[in-house]
């Protein structure tokens, strides 16, 4: 059974605990034929045998230079070592954002956004991201981006710019009346190999809590 198939088997049996066996090879083909948002993870954390790290990330409208989204994560803090009764860490921590953005946003053509991001002790070869976004079971689009190759031990900073489609009146209205209703998945590759797996969901009211 191949990954798809597998996979369209899975979502129709809603079995939304479905994460891919890390021993599969998912590939850039394969996740670029799926038709709609996931229901689940198609790979484990322990996929990210390169240890990639996201330390902080900035969306910006590339027409104002207005910056409208911006997060860092916070410094490991290494001064206490001997805290008892540590709480357990959520696996999929780190894996999921929640977006909240005006209307106007909707209306941007081009925003650059800039990640920062630290690997571990072996060198990523042909890292690449396939982001695909979705209003319902529409995709609106799909944005296919190369971080190219990083050295062990490295920090690699860069910003890649996303053209958004141009969406109708209506359907705008529709996304600003349905928050959280658009969604995307964020697809890692190391040398053609699914290695990391994020996803998020979108608001467009304002940033009104629904």
């Amino acid at each position: 059974m191949s990954i798809i198939s597998e996979y369209r088997e899975k979502l129709s049996n809603k079995n939304l605990d479905f994460v891919t066996d890390n021993s599969k090879i998912i590939s850039p083909d394969d996740v670029l034929k799926i038709p709609r948002v996931t229901e689940a993870y198609l790979c484990s954390p322990d996929a990210n045998i390169y240890e990639i790290d996201f330390t902080r990330f900035k969306i910006r409208d590339l027409e104002s230079g207005a910056v409208l989204f911006e997060i860092a994560k916070p410094p490991v803090d290494h001064t206490d070592e001997n805290v008892e009764n540590e709480e357990v860490i959520d696996p999929n921590a780190g894996r999921f954002v929640r977006y909240q953005f005006t209307p106007q946003f909707l209306k941007l053509k081009t925003v650059g956004a800039t990640v920062e991001f630290t690997v571990g002790c072996k060198p990523v070869n042909k890292f690449r991201m396939i982001e695909k976004h979705y209003f319902r079971d529409k995709l609106l689009k799909t944005f296919d981006f190369e971080f190219g190759f990083c050295i062990p031990y490295s920090k690699n900073t860069c910003e890649h710019i996303y053209e958004f489609p141009t969406l109708s009146q209506e359907l705008i209205e529709e996304m600003i009346a349905s928050p959280f209703e658009t969604r995307s998945d964020s697809f890692y590759f190391v040398d053609d190999r699914l290695v990391m797996h994020n996803k998020a969901d979108y608001a467009y009211n304002g940033g009104v809590n629904v």
